[in-house]
């Protein structure tokens, strides 16, 4: 049998292009934003290709699903785009289908916005819903954080682009590293133990193993007859939380509804211009997981973006204003305070480690 027929990856992308697309693949001369939200690409040919971005919650019903490509199928040749950035664009040939899309899409409540010098489309990963190792519900927090800055969604006239991203725990499954406002949910103490769930479900081995910070230790325990059962102990100063002995073994849940919380970062961007990328800095180490609302994440995110958007040069990212004022101008127009978390004195930091003989009493730049 072919490899072809064997092959069951994804289909070339090629193949699922739209035709006003596929015959214009590679010839694209130009685009133009025409409104918040709106943009034109114009070909060599001289076509044209209208564009409608909306926002879009992290989870949507199978119901919504269908309403949306059914706006796709009257508009954009049976056509949508949902995109990496959590936006959904129509795209169309015909410029007076561009109102038509905007009023269908207005009556599901999905805001039109999001392009140019705005607050863009908001990335989270699932949050509590499908995963084990979140700290915080990541949709939970982008929806109160939406609510509260669509204005800036819905508008162009910001000094840059915004980019808002939440992740529920230090894997970062939310681009997070990256973002000019990053809120990461942060556990503060390591998995609890249930020895009887370890010694009974679980193998032990693969579970020290899998620690990439080494700090699982074997212990053993001795029962009321006088035998051994395997168990762990955890290094707390060596544990970064990150969850992955919990995916292998039940009886180490990372949870905490006491210690649990948000984690504030500002300063990262992907682009290369001017001052290049740049990864989120930290800004408050934690705050509380007030849900449904979040009240205190979403008053912060407002603060620095208000802030921000009346001091800012043109063009000028959140890390780039940050970085012309000063930090400690940052935090004080903030209000937010200077502790020793915002010192780098992990025990596995690259920065503070020596790697080897070879750059020892060298300072590692």
């Amino acid at each position: 049998m072919p490899m072809d027929e064997l092959d069951f990856g994804p289909p070339d992308y090629k193949d699922m292009l739209p035709d006003y697309i596929s015959k214009n693949y590679g010839k694209w001369k130009c685009h133009e934003l025409l409104e918040p939200g709106v943009f034109k690409h114009v070909s060599e040919t001289g076509d044209e290709v209208y564009t409608v971005r909306t926002g879009a919650p992290k989870f949507i019903a199978s119901q919504t699903v269908r309403e949306i490509c059914d706006i796709a199928d009257e508009y954009c040749g049976g056509c949508v785009r949902f995109t990496a950035k959590h936006s959904i664009e129509f795209m169309t040939p015909e410029k007076d289908n561009v109102e038509k899309i905007k009023e269908a899409v207005g009556k599901l409540g999905l805001p039109v916005g999001g392009t140019g010098n705005a607050m863009h489309s908001i990335v989270t990963c699932t949050g509590w819903v499908h995963c084990h190792t979140p700290a915080t519900d990541s949709p939970g927090i982008a929806k109160a954080v939406y609510d509260e800055l669509l204005p800036y969604f819905q508008r162009d006239d910001l000094p840059a682009r915004v980019n808002i991203a939440v992740s529920g725990c230090l894997n970062m499954c939310g681009a997070v590293h990256c973002s000019d406002i990053a809120l990461l949910g942060m556990h503060r103490v390591p998995p609890k133990v249930n020895d009887d769930v370890v010694s009974t479900a679980c193998e032990v081995p693969s579970l020290i193993a899998a620690c990439p910070t080494y700090a699982i230790k074997p212990k053993m325990l001795k029962q009321e007859d006088g035998t051994m059962k395997k168990s762990i102990q955890i290094d707390a100063p060596k544990c970064m939380y990150c969850g992955i002995c919990y995916g292998i073994c039940p009886g180490v849940p990372l949870a905490d509804a006491k210690n649990d919380g948000v984690s504030v970062w500002v300063g990262g961007k992907v682009s290369s211009t001017r001052g290049g990328p740049a990864f989120s800095r930290l800004v408050i180490p934690f705050l509380p997981n007030n849900a449904p609302r979040w009240p205190e994440v979403v008053d912060t995110v407002k603060k620095i973006v208000d802030v921000w958007a009346a001091e800012a040069k043109p063009d000028e990212r959140m890390g780039e204003w940050i970085e012309r004022i000063g930090w400690k101008a940052f935090f004080d127009k903030m209000g937010f305070e200077f502790t020793e978390k915002h010192v780098d004195d992990y025990i596995f930091s690259v920065r503070d480690m020596n790697w080897g003989a070879r750059l020892k009493g060298t300072e590692l730049k």
